[in-house]
């Protein structure tokens, strides 16, 4: 029986096996999708698709830079026992690198990884090592100087939070700094001009209303949102914070002493935005248990 690319994405939906593997399990039962399952089933490459539901809120963030340009990725896990993996993370810088070639999310898990992609690369894992993985996020930047920093790092280049600094002038030392900024600060854009309308937006309703609940003349009001819009936007984008280093300084103003004009920022966080499952203790020793 013809093994078409039909069966074989069939087989790999229905098991989480990877691409070669899938195929392979065909060829040898002569296209016969149940056996198939099996068999894959007896050689352990079809654990990864009972363990694609579980939630993957840890893992880790590795940062790559080569040249002008850098990249970060976010790999995630169910524990972070996994996070400390030398399988693991060998995983992760290899798909840190892999990165730095590709375009998008999409390109990265087609990407060739040692012979695989990487997206079966991922499913293999996840049948070797016995729990979910998902490859999250990417985000790449381009500048003149690209500067990394990884918080608390668990192996060379990467941890629970990765950063890239992009910039003009200045020096290693002071985009480390930078770096190091946006770990702690977190902001949610580099000015005002790169923030979501949306945000701006929702920020000054909120304003508008709290001013109105005072009941003062509508000129007060008008001066009191700008000065409070003014704060806000000052809070959450990274040129206008006040620079961790020198809190006498904003961000923009420390990078002029150093002879830096900061283009552009990246930062991830280990599962930021997803929502983990709250288990008590004893549900949890029964999960690890059943395996």
């Amino acid at each position: 029986m013809a093994i078409t690319a039909k069966l074989v994405k069939e087989l790999r939906d229905k098991t989480g096996a990877g691409m070669m593997d899938a195929k392979k399990a065909l060829t040898e039962n002569d296209g016969d999708m149940d056996a198939a399952i099996d068999w894959l089933r007896t050689k352990g490459l079809a654990k990864a698709a009972k363990k694609s539901g579980r939630t993957a809120a840890e893992g880790l963030v590795a940062v790559k830079v080569e040249g002008g340009k850098g990249v970060a990725v976010e790999v995630n896990s169910e524990t972070d026992f996994v996070a400390k993996n030398a399988e693991f993370q060998s995983m992760v810088a290899g798909i840190a690198a892999a990165a730095l070639g590709a375009d998008d999310l999409d390109a990265l898990n087609a990407a060739d990884l040692g012979g695989k992609s990487v997206a079966d690369t991922i499913t293999d894992k996840i049948a070797t090592i016995g729990e979910n993985m998902t490859l999250r996020r990417m985000a790449g930047i381009e500048g003149d100087t690209i500067v990394a920093y990884v918080h608390n790092p668990a192996a060379d280049g990467m941890g629970k939070i990765g950063v890239l600094v992009a910039m003009t002038g200045g020096d290693e030392a002071f985009g480390r700094q930078v770096a190091m900024h946006v770990a702690a600060a977190n902001p949610a854009a580099l000015n005002a001009d790169s923030l979501d309308p949306a945000v701006v937006e929702k920020e000054r309703q909120v304003q508008i209303d709290i001013a109105r609940e005072s009941g003062k003349p509508e000129q007060v009001i008008e001066k009191m949102i700008e000065g409070r819009m003014k704060k806000f936007l000052a809070e959450i984008t990274l040129l206008g914070q006040a620079f961790v280093v020198n809190p006498d300084l904003t961000v923009e103003k420390a990078a002029e002493e150093a002879g830096a004009k900061i283009t552009g920022f990246v930062r991830l966080e280990v599962g930021e935005g997803i929502e983990k499952e709250e288990e008590d203790f004893a549900a949890e020793v029964a999960k690890a248990a059943q395996g």
